[in-house]
Formats: structure tokens, sequence, C-alpha cells
């Protein structure tokens, strides 16, 4: 399997978008609440597997922003969200495919 670029650039919009920008020239704009919708963690997967959603549950508002981002490691992001969860990582491999195919895939569900 080929490598994946390298990500050069991340720029964070905490209410609005994530831009993750590889050294391919592929760039790619996630809006918040897609990428809370999609957290990769075993909790939030697990309600979409049982046909629920991750985010927002009931009683959630639908306002959500990120409150911090870490790298981890050289694969992926790790976000803090204003609702409190943090558990998941967005690797870069799923974010770019995901990207690519046009949202046709959960994020988990790509193993890279």
């Amino acid at each position: 399997m080929a490598a994946v670029p390298n990500v050069v650039d991340v720029s964070i919009e905490r209410a609005e978008t994530v831009t993750i920008t590889f050294d391919d020239g592929v760039v790619c704009v996630f809006g918040v609440g897609e990428l809370r919708a999609a957290c990769p963690c075993a909790t939030c997967r697990g309600a979409r597997d049982r046909g629920g959603v991750a985010w927002p549950r009931q009683g959630q508002s639908e306002a959500v922003e990120i409150r911090d981002a870490q790298f981890s490691g050289a694969w992926g992001i790790s976000i803090t969200w204003s609702d409190g969860h943090s558990d998941g990582i967005y690797a870069w491999v799923n974010l770019r495919r995901w990207w690519l195919t046009g949202f046709e895939h959960p994020i988990e569900d790509i193993d890279g």
C-alpha cells in the first residue's frame, strides 16, 4: 500500500472548521459538527453501530466547538470538544480517505 502523504498544515477555526493540508496539495476541510458526529472512539462508534448517533445525544445542544487539539504522534489529531468529549483520535489516513470518498464511509471504517 502506498504511504499517505504528509500533513504540512492544520488550521482550526474552533467553532467552524478543521482544514488539513497534505504535501501533495490535497486540502481537506471538515465542519466541526461532522467531525464530532464521526468521532472514532469506541463509545461513539458503538452508538452508531447500534443505529444511534454519537452526537448530539438527546438533551445535548447541537452547538459544539473545539476546546483543544493535539497531534497524536505523526499519524493523527486528538480533539477535546466543548461538550467535554475527548476520547477519539482522528487518523490522518482516515480523514484523507473520508474526504476523498465524499464522506461515503465513517472515519473509523477506514483502516489505512
